[in-house]
C-alpha cells in the first residue's frame, strides 16, 4: 500500500509540476506574442532623470544611457529627445549627461522614471515634419488598415511598417529623407495596432500572418498609381516584406527591400525577449513550445525560416527554396530583390549572425551594412549620417 501511495505522489507531484510549466512557458511566451505597440520592449531598463538644465538632461549611469546616437526618450506623460553623450559636463558617478534635443510633449523633472525608444518623433507626418499627407485606408483581410500617405514625384512607393513593440510613428525617423529624395511614402499600420483590426487570436506571429497586410499595402500602391514599391521593414515588420518577397502574388512589382534589424528566427528572439523578463533558461523551450502551440508557427530551428531566400541542402551548399502556388504546386523560387540589411552586433533580440548569413546566401544581390553599438531596431539613431548615406546608394537605382 504505501508503495501504491508513493508512487501516486510521485504522478501527481509530475503533472503538477507539469502543468506549472506549461502556465510558466505560456506566461513567458507573452514576452513576444502580446508585445503591445508603443511600449518598451522587455530588457529596455528604466532610467531616472536625475536634473535638467538648458540643453542638458542628466540620466542614470547605464550601458543604454550611455548609447551614441540620437534617441527617443519617453516618461508616463512626456516625450523627449536626446542626442549624444556629453562626458565633458559635470556630473556625479551615477549619472550621465546627454544633449536634450527638444521636449515634444509633456515636462521632464528630476526622479521621472523614462526610458530610450528609437522613435524621435510623436504625431504625424504633418505636426512632426511639417510634411503635408493623406490619411488613408488599405483594404486587408481582416478589415481597414490605416496609413499615412506623403506623396513624391517618383513612381516607385516605399511602404513604411515597425515591427515589435513601435508604431508607425517609428518611421517618421527616416520619412523626411525619403520625402527630400522624392519617393511616394506609404506608413502602413497592421493587425493589433491602434486603429487596425484585432488579430483573431489577440496576439503578434512574428510577422509570419501580419505580412498579408503589407500584401494589401502593395496592391493599395499599385492600385493608385505606383509602378513598383520597395518594402522597408524595422524588426518584424522586415520579417513581413521578407515574406511578401516570397509569397505575394505581386512579388516581381517589388523593386528592393531595405531590412532593419530583420527577425529571421522566432525562437531565438522569442527567447531573448522572454529571457529579458528574467525567466529562468530552464522555461525557455516552453516558452518556445507553447507559442507554437497558440500561434501554429514553423519551426525555425535552422536559423532562417524553410521559405526564405534560400535553404541548405544535406551537403550544406545554397539550394534554391521552392514557392508554393495557390493550387499547390511548387515553382522554382525566384532570386531575391536587391537587398539592403542594417543591423549589428549589438543587438541582443534579432540575431546579427542571421543577417550576415543571410547576406551571404547572394553576396550580388543582398548588401549588409553594419551597424555597431546600437539596440534592436535602432541601427538609424546610432550613426544617421553613415546610415542614410548607405541607403541613398541603395535607393539611388530605384530613382
Amino acid at each position: 500500500m504505501r508503495t501504491v501511495t508513493a508512487t501516486a505522489a510521485a504522478v501527481t507531484a509530475a503533472l503538477a509540476a507539469g502543468a506549472a510549466g506549461i502556465v510558466a512557458g505560456r506566461l513567458a511566451s507573452d514576452a513576444g506574442l502580446k508585445a503591445p505597440p508603443g511600449r518598451a520592449l522587455p530588457g529596455e531598463p528604466r532610467l531616472t532623470v536625475h536634473a535638467t538644465a538648458a540643453g542638458r538632461i542628466a540620466l542614470t549611469r547605464d550601458l543604454a544611457a550611455l548609447r551614441p546616437g540620437t534617441y527617443g526618450l519617453v516618461g508616463e506623460t512626456s516625450h523627449a529627445v536626446v542626442g549624444a553623450v556629453l562626458p565633458s559636463e559635470p556630473h556625479t558617478a551615477d549619472t550621465v549627461v546627454r544633449r536634450l534635443e527638444r521636449v515634444s510633449y509633456g515636462t521632464l523633472k528630476p526622479g521621472d522614471k523614462v526610458h530610450l525608444t528609437p522613435s524621435l518623433h510623436s504625431g504625424d507626418p504633418k505636426s512632426a515634419l511639417g510634411l503635408d499627407y493623406a490619411d488613408t485606408e488599405v483594404l486587408g483581410e481582416l478589415g481597414t488598415l490605416p496609413a499615412w500617405f506623403v506623396p513624391g514625384a517618383r513612381d516607385t512607393w516605399i511602404i513604411l511598417v515597425h515591427g515589435l513593440g513601435a508604431t508607425r510613428e517609428h518611421p517618421l525617423n527616416l520619412m523626411g529623407f525619403l520625402h527630400r529624395h522624392r519617393f511616394p511614402v506609404l506608413a502602413l499600420s497592421y493587425r493589433g495596432d491602434l486603429g487596425a483590426p484585432r488579430p483573431p487570436d489577440g496576439l503578434n506571429h512574428f510577422g509570419e500572418t501580419e505580412w498579408r497586410d503589407l500584401d494589401a499595402a502593395i496592391r493599395h500602391a499599385l492600385d493608385n498609381g505606383a509602378r513598383r514599391v520597395a518594402l522597408f521593414g524595422w524588426s518584424t515588420g522586415a520579417t513581413m516584406a521578407l515574406r511578401a518577397a516570397v509569397h505575394s502574388e505581386l512579388r516581381d512589382r517589388v523593386a528592393g527591400l531595405i531590412l532593419d534589424s530583420p527577425v529571421l528566427s522566432w525562437e531565438r528572439t522569442l527567447r531573448a525577449l522572454a529571457a529579458a523578463r528574467n525567466t529562468p533558461s530552464v522555461l525557455l523551450p516552453l516558452a518556445v513550445r507553447a507559442a507554437q502551440g497558440r500561434t501554429g508557427l514553423p519551426s525555425d530551428r535552422s536559423g532562417l525560416y524553410a521559405d526564405r531566400f534560400d535553404r541548405l541542402d544535406r551537403s550544406g551548399a545554397p539550394a534554391p527554396a521552392p514557392v508554393l502556388t495557390a493550387a499547390g504546386d511548387t515553382v522554382p523560387h525566384p532570386p531575391p530583390p536587391p537587398t539592403l540589411i542594417l543591423h549589428g552586433p549589438d543587438d541582443t533580440l534579432a540575431p546579427w549572425d542571421l543577417s550576415r548569413r543571410l547576406a551571404a546566401t547572394h553576396p550580388s544581390r543582398i548588401a549588409l551594412h553594419t551597424v555597431r553599438r546600437a539596440p534592436h531596431a535602432a541601427m538609424w539613431n546610432a550613426d544617421p549620417q553613415a546610415y542614410e548615406e548607405a541607403l541613398r546608394r541603395f535607393l539611388t537605382p530605384l530613382m
